[in-house]
């Protein structure tokens, strides 16, 4: 108990209102599409549940250990990733899930997580045993491994977020600004060969991103939908249950992909702005989380987290407005899923420990 207060409580709350904004979508999009089969609603539920039992069962552990276990974690990460590829269930052209009765687990969510450990671990750790060129082309071999088999179900969104959860681990673990150039150029050429490695339809997504009305009934028909949807909620939105978008079934994935136009379209601008506000406090907080780490691994850890964080809220509010691709990234607390909300859950316990270890222990 003495622990429990001693939490990073503006995190906890801003944690609790996200999810309850999240919670008062969902349950009015699955009342407008299914009646009153509010099946998702309860299966969120428990997956918040879940969550606040692993968040604060990681926060009270010291995150330290972590670094002890990475390797184990990430070669564990690797087999389960290969296997769901031949044993996984498909999901709307994805194989990267696996069925345990009524629900459904995704492992590339629990992979980001091991990836920041991971990383975290191996760049506090070969810091002085490992040049710079050494340490880049070790990390570079070594995030390529999940990446390629993520891509391989596919989930290109999802090994987007890995990279860029590297590029910032990286960036912030000891090398110069001329390696840091030279590394940028050479993503840039690794990005744009990348090109022939999509499929249609992704290579479609990125046609359609400069102008969604080159194919307005096809692959721009989401985020068309999306922006009218965000555009429509006016100050004060329509309601919960009263967005034509989303309740009329114009708008595509909306318990996912596009929670955020949901929130705009039924509880308008103040909605959505709070949406904003109180997930700018949460990245701020986890940002000077990191600045008080005792150790660079807790640092390296904490900035790991962000920056998966801030690339996801990037991306997904950022498909909802028109302005981003459609890529299939959730937004932190808002969108179904429980695997999601459960890794999103232990990223933050991560942090949390982090908190508690540097103030109050150490």
């Amino acid at each position: 108990m003495q622990k429990l207060f001693k939490l990073d409580w503006i995190v906890i709350i801003t944690i609790s209102l996200l999810l309850i904004i999240g919670l008062l979508a969902l349950y009015s999009v699955s009342r407008g599409e299914m009646g009153d089969d509010l099946s998702n609603f309860k299966k969120q539920l428990i997956s918040a549940a879940v969550g606040v039992v692993v968040m604060l069962s990681v926060a009270f552990f010291d995150y330290r250990a972590l670094s002890f276990f990475s390797t184990k974690l990430y070669f564990l990460m690797l087999l389960i990733l290969f296997l769901v590829l031949f044993f996984g269930t498909t999901v709307r052209g994805t194989t990267g899930w696996i069925g345990l009765g009524n629900f459904h687990i995704q492992p590339v969510e629990f992979a980001k997580l091991a990836t920041i450990i991971f990383l975290a671990s191996f760049f506090s750790r070969k810091k002085s045993q490992l040049s710079i060129v050494v340490r880049i082309t070790a990390s570079v071999v070594l995030i390529l491994l999940p990446i390629l088999l993520i891509i391989k179900q596919p989930d290109f969104g999802s090994a987007m977020v890995l990279v860029a959860s590297w590029a910032v681990m990286l960036s912030i673990s000891g090398i110069n600004r001329k390696n840091l150039l030279i590394l940028f150029l050479i993503g840039s050429a690794v990005l744009g060969s990348g090109w022939f490695l999509l499929r249609p339809y992704q290579k479609e997504r990125l046609v359609n991103f400069v102008n969604p009305y080159n194919d307005p009934q096809g692959s721009g028909y989401n985020v068309i939908q999306s922006m009218v949807a965000v555009g429509s909620g006016g100050l004060l939105g329509k309601g919960l249950g009263h967005g034509s978008q989303s309740q009329l079934n114009f708008l595509p994935e909306k318990h996912t992909d596009f929670i955020f136009a949901v929130i705009a379209e039924e509880m308008g601008f103040l909605g959505a702005a709070a949406v904003l506000v109180l997930l700018g406090i949460l990245m701020y907080r986890i940002k000077e989380t990191a600045r008080m780490a005792g150790d660079n691994f807790g640092y390296l850890l904490a900035a790991g987290v962000l920056a998966t964080f801030f690339f996801q809220i990037l991306v997904n509010i950022g498909m909802n407005i028109g302005v981003m691709p459609v890529a299939g990234v959730p937004l932190p607390f808002l969108s179904y899923g429980g695997s999601s909300l459960v890794a999103t859950f232990a990223s933050m316990g991560i942090v949390e420990s982090v908190y508690l270890h540097k103030l109050h222990i150490s």
